[in-house]
């Protein structure tokens, strides 16, 4: 199902959604369902770009984020935050790239338990060469946007991921007053 059909059904079922759960914040759950159609948009959008150059797009942010830093390098966990996935699937984004000889692993000289992340020669040819291939696509993504359009929706974007965490924190002081409530309870 294509982006334009997902608006649509979303249109099409919003309605009835409403009506059968009338205590739902139907705004708030439209925008959720919007957000992650065009997470899905993306993926399918950039998919077989990716594929064509030979790297995930998570491999490609590892890479990315590996080459802009000050000394080539980076922890696992930083990352795993930095590129916004689990610490079990940077597990196996960087068995990837290190079976590929795109980065290699080391422990760190002060802390034999600590892992270092760095770019080969390899990896860094691998992404310079895909920069090239990406960009056009990249901007072709967002080409139904204004300049004014697309700083606003970044703008809103991040708006938008602050949220998240105030409201996650303010859920989490819900959750542990609800333990507690319960926990007295019994």
């Amino acid at each position: 199902m294509r982006g334009i059909e997902r608006l649509k059904a979303v249109e099409r079922s919003t309605p009835p959604m409403a009506e059968a759960l009338p205590d739902l914040p139907m705004n708030e759950t439209v925008m959720v369902r919007l957000l992650r159609i065009a997470v899905v948009g993306l993926g399918h959008y950039f998919e077989p770009v990716f594929r064509d150059i030979k790297l995930s797009e998570s491999a490609f942010h590892v890479l990315a984020i590996l080459v802009a830093s000050e000394n080539g390098q980076a922890s696992p966990s930083e990352l795993s935050e930095l590129v916004g996935a689990s610490r079990a699937n940077m597990t196996r984004i960087l068995d990837e790239l290190s079976r590929d000889g795109l980065i290699v692993r080391s422990a760190e000289s002060q802390d034999g338990r600590r892992l270092t992340v760095a770019v080969t020669t390899k990896g860094r040819k691998a992404i310079k060469s895909a920069v090239p291939r990406l960009a056009l696509p990249l901007m072709q993504a967002f080409s139904g946007l204004t300049h004014q359009e697309f700083s606003k929706l970044s703008e809103l974007l991040k708006k938008s991921i602050v949220s998240f965490d105030k409201g996650s924190t303010h859920l989490d002081v819900v959750r542990r007053n609800r333990k507690s409530v319960e926990t007295t309870a019994e």
